[in-house]
């Protein structure tokens, strides 16, 4: 069983990581949603202000800084949409005196399409798109494309965009030599879940380029990473394979207690949680008809682990072995939602449960013990 230990608040819990960063660059923390990443990171803020008399050394990414840009969608006019920045926020210490489009741009055009201004007297962010011209015609003299100003982006085109924006301020404050720039407060970078609303790739892209300018500050800034997206976070951890990294899954023990194990003998330590969770849910008899969904996934991971291109595999020599795959196929289909779960029968839960245990007995899972 990795290492864990036990926290009973979250003070101790960043106090662990702090004295960790004194000899490693990088924390890699592995959490599913509502354990608590984001509070993590608040109070890893907060304890840097406390330490040093009010003064923050922590530049981060989480959902508090997604609220520092705000969408004006002009509901009267419905033509002058844009971004107002909060520009009060230690954040943006360096918008004002830096030219930061061409920076942030570099960053944003391997992701995106679109192109953004800044009105600095505003503070605001004006966006910009290439759309089809309707009137366009090969022979009409019309242009095929024509630029639409003041449009509002996309939900994943936003983040994508405070991302980069991020990504800007990191490299401001790596390539602070002197320390006499408008972010040589930093001394910790914190990122939480900067890939919400991406497709897989974008979150292979975001990962690596992430690792890149990290690697760049050479420790001279320490950086914690926290996420739930299991491709983000297997990217993250062999990008960082050799670096000096702690790697750890977060997680509530059955007491409610913070709890952080070592996970750095495999970067797929994620789906031990998963099938706790799973573990979990058949013990207080409250399967659903997702959680079939969730056991397939396993099988499929654990069969493409060993080379095999099928799930069959993984239940080879159990008793009901073709009962179990039937049942896989059958409940694990269809569109099921966690927030409108369906309860399963009772026969259900019991093949649910048959087929969870007698997989963890097969490959010796060792499970944690979950709230």
């Amino acid at each position: 069983m990795a290492k864990k230990t036990t926290y009973k608040t979250l003070n101790g819990l960043v106090s662990r990581f702090r004295s960790e960063l004194n000899d490693s660059d990088y924390i890699l923390l592995f959490a599913h949603n509502g354990i608590g990443k984001t509070r993590t990171s608040m109070e890893f803020k907060d304890k840097g202000k406390r330490t040093n008399n009010g003064d923050g050394d922590t530049l981060y990414f989480n959902a508090f800084t997604e609220d520092l840009f705000v969408w004006d969608n002009d509901l009267i006019g419905d033509t002058d949409r844009h971004i107002k920045l909060t520009t009060s926020s230690n954040f943006f210490s360096g918008f004002q005196t830096l030219a930061l489009e061409e920076k942030i741009f570099a960053y944003l055009e391997r992701y995106a399409t679109y192109d953004f201004r800044f009105d600095y007297d505003n503070s605001k962010v004006i966006f910009s798109k290439n759309e089809k011209n309707p009137t366009y015609h090969p022979n009409n003299g019309q242009p095929e494309y024509i630029t639409k100003h003041n449009v509002k982006v996309s939900r994943g085109e936003e983040n994508l965009f405070k991302w980069c924006f991020y990504l800007t301020l990191c490299e401001l404050a790596i390539e602070d030599e002197d320390g006499t720039g408008p972010y040589n407060w930093v001394k910790y970078f914190y990122i939480d879940d900067p890939i919400s609303s991406l497709d897989d790739n974008n979150a292979i892209a975001v990962a690596t380029d992430l690792i890149s300018l990290m690697k760049k500050s050479n420790g001279k800034i320490k950086a914690v990473i926290s996420t739930h997206h299991s491709l983000f976070y297997n990217v993250l951890w062999n990008e960082l394979r050799g670096e000096k990294t702690k790697r750890y899954f977060l997680y509530k023990d059955k007491d409610s207690n913070f709890t952080v194990q070592v996970t750095d003998d495999t970067p797929y330590f994620h789906h031990v949680a998963l099938l706790s969770e799973l573990k979990t849910a058949a013990d207080r008899n409250l399967v659903y008809s997702y959680h079939f969904n969730a056991l397939r996934s396993i099988l499929e991971k654990t069969a493409s682990f060993f080379g095999k291109k099928d799930i069959r595999f993984c239940l080879e020599g159990i008793q009901d072995e073709i009962l179990f795959n039937r049942a896989l196929n059958l409940l694990s289909h269809g569109r099921y939602s966690i927030y409108q779960p369906v309860e399963l029968a009772d026969d259900n839960k019991k093949l649910f449960k048959d087929i969870l245990d007698d997989f963890i007995t097969k490959y010796g899972f060792e499970i944690l013990q979950l709230t």
